[in-house]
């Protein structure tokens, strides 16, 4: 079934464009700002119908609420453990890391993620 690209789903999109890995809070901070009469179940419900579609990435994190991404191409993170800000890491994506893994007892290995976590060179200052 084909969506409708909506104005709400625009603005949407156009959130995470502008912004760096924001929340869901956070991108709905920054729709209402100039359409303050948007509701937060709308931007919610676009967020995960442009992440569901492949239109933007979703992040989830092993702490903390789940991230959105311009970026959609297979990529790792950094996570700052101190003020919570991800960082795209810059490393090209592992080839087939399962095969690493050895015995899986049978687990079927559908994916993967990578997430760094440390502290960002501004926390370190």
């Amino acid at each position: 079934m084909e969506r409708r690209n909506t104005i709400q789903r625009s603005l949407v999109a156009a959130a995470v464009q502008k912004l760096d890995h924001p929340d869901a809070e956070q991108v709905y901070a920054e729709v209402v700002r100039e359409h303050p009469h948007i509701s937060k179940a709308t931007v919610y419900r676009n967020l995960n119908l442009l992440a569901e579609e492949g239109a933007i990435g979703k992040v989830h994190l092993s702490e903390g609420a789940d991230r959105f991404d311009c970026r959609t191409g297979k990529h790792y993170h950094l996570r700052c453990r101190v003020c919570g800000r991800l960082f795209d890491a810059k490393m090209p994506p592992l080839d087939a890391p399962e095969r690493l893994l050895g015995g899986t007892d049978g687990f079927s290995v559908e994916d993967h993620t990578l997430e760094f976590i440390g502290v960002c060179a501004d926390c370190q200052k």
